[in-house]
């Protein structure tokens, strides 16, 4: 029998065996987080670096950036072959936060550093060539992933540990170097920590632009008003000049301060988008884009990345479009789908990314092109096809998704000479007194159900579980006058439970279905006392 000869290497020439270790970052789609596990296996062969697992230009980059910073900071990069993998490789990854994690687990697998003292934290942070660690977008929503995965400890920059620390569970620790960084991975003391950061804190409400500066137009400030009770959505029309944008700008300050998980949502969405992130500022957000923004910059996107827009800065605040009607009519209907979900879906061919969006819209609008359209006293120098043009810009299904509706024309002469002798106008810190109570109301009578203004509450429940106003025959009249939908019909009941909860009624009574009416169809001129 012929036997094969033994071909087999002594020990003392068999290959090296490849070295591996693992860190942990965190990939971002939308507000959501994924964990990543970041492989790096050293083994013998020519020098060179491979990176696997779906990365985009930043996080390929991040194998020349983080040779540089090693190599600053004194250490020594793998002379042989070394390969990075991205775990789950079906996920696209993106952003320059990956490289401390990279980073960490080159130098684990050669050894530098305790390999499982990288598996015990999440890294983020991107790193310079000289060696810093520089801040990141997205790192408060990454934090928050990481804390809902299970992990109890991460690392990011110094200059974003007020940031981090927004989110209670978790242990935050900070390195400005890649050396800190080693010895932290060392278990050696890190010379300056969390320690040495401002402590974060809540932002104080600080005075803003007042609603006694707004001088007559009380049905603006009436519907202001209840708008913010209830979460409304309103629409201002009149002439240039008139103090359209004056209410719009104070509207914020009449609104509650945010709960704390809708203020870390309105941070994240801040951090997403590069701004710093220093305290909990429970304000509600203001956001105006220009009239010449896209359908992106509105409701957000992207070609790789979707990033968000306009609709989720202002969650939990207020979006006001100046000039609505000079907005292209594309932009403007991409806003209807947010308006009801109270969310941004963005599809893109690896995922879906997720925004919140539950804001109050509120629009300024010019009757016309020259604006003097139906003014009295004015002369309009557009033709009716022109006007009818502009007004149609704003679409049918939009305009009735907006609650209320207000016809702004200038005070009287008469009203201007008597200015000084008139009661001065009620500042915000008044109204918003009253917003409060009235949200109060509401909270109370919506205990038990996921909403906590009037406007939130959906049509089914308005009709079954609430009581209806005595008669609702104006509601029947307008609807076979075809001045209201089924949609008008709910929201103006809405309109009417914030009206009675602001007079402190139980029920709305026929005063506040008439009323409401009248602010859903933009009749508040023939409201009782109107000036």
């Amino acid at each position: 029998m012929t036997t094969r000869p033994d071909v087999s290497l002594p020990a003392h020439h068999a290959p090296p065996r490849p070295r591996t270790a693992v860190a942990h970052s965190i990939a971002l789609i939308g507000m959501d987080g994924q964990e990543v596990e970041v492989e790096a296996m050293i083994s013998s062969g020519l020098p060179r670096t491979i990176m696997v697992g779906l990365p985009d230009t930043a996080v390929y980059e991040a194998r020349d950036r983080c040779k540089a910073a090693v190599a600053a900071t004194g250490l020594s990069w793998p002379a042989t072959s070394l390969t990075i993998n991205l775990t789950p490789a079906s996920l696209p990854k993106a952003g320059s936060h990956h490289d401390l994690a990279i980073a960490a687990a080159v130098l684990a697998a050669a050894g530098t550093v305790p390999e499982p003292a990288t598996r015990r934290m999440v890294l983020l942070g991107e790193l310079g060539l000289d060696g810093r660690v520089r801040r990141v977008r997205g790192l408060l929503p990454a934090v928050l992933a990481a804390r809902a995965l299970g992990h109890r400890k991460v690392v990011v920059p110094r200059g974003q540990a007020a940031e981090a620390s927004l989110v209670e569970g978790i242990e935050v620790r900070t390195v400005g170097t890649l050396a800190d960084l080693v010895a932290l991975l060392q278990g050696r003391p890190v010379l300056v920590g969390l320690e040495g950061e401002p402590a974060p804190a809540a932002v104080a409400s600080t005075a803003g632009p007042d609603f006694a500066d707004v001088v007559g137009q009380r049905e603006a400030r009436w519907a202001a008003e209840i708008a913010a009770a209830g979460g409304h959505h309103l629409m201002l029309s009149g002439p240039p000049g008139i103090g359209k944008t004056l209410i719009a700008s104070r509207m914020p300050g009449l609104l509650p301060e945010l709960e704390v998980p809708e203020a870390l949502q309105v941070a994240a969405v801040a951090s997403l988008l590069g701004e710093p992130v220093h305290s909990l500022d429970r304000r509600p957000p203001f956001a105006a884009p220009h009239h010449s923004c896209s359908v992106a910059a509105m409701v957000g996107g992207g070609a790789r990345i979707a990033r968000p827009g306009a609709v989720s800065r202002a969650h939990g605040g207020i979006l006001f479009l100046d000039e609505a009607a000079e907005f292209s009519p594309i932009v403007l209907d991409a806003l209807r789908t947010p308006l009801e979900a109270g969310e941004v879906l963005l599809a893109r061919s690896h995922g879906e990314a997720r925004y919140p969006s539950r804001f109050q819209l509120v629009l300024a609008t010019n009757p016309c092109p020259c604006g003097n359209s139906g003014v009295p006293g004015r002369e309009c120098r557009c033709s009716p096809t022109v006007v009818r043009r502009y007004r149609g810009r704003i679409s049918g299904p939009l305009r009735d998704r907006i609650d209320i509706t207000v016809r702004m024309t200038p005070p009287p002469s008469a009203y201007l000479a008597l200015g000084a002798q008139l009661p001065p106008p009620e500042a915000t810190e008044v109204i918003a007194a009253r917003v409060v109570a009235a949200r109060d109301r509401q909270r109370r009578r919506l205990r038990g159900t996921h909403w906590s203004t009037n406007s939130e509450v959906p049509g089914t429940y308005l009709r079954t579980r609430l009581p209806l106003p005595e008669s609702t025959d104006l509601l029947d009249q307008a609807m076979m006058r075809g001045l209201l939908s089924n949609r008008g019909v709910e929201r103006t009941l809405r309109i009417a439970w914030t009206l009675a909860d602001l007079a402190g009624h139980d029920v709305p009574d026929q005063e506040d279905l008439k009323m409401a009416l009248a602010f859903r169809r933009g009749d508040t001129h023939a409201l009782p006392g109107s000036a």
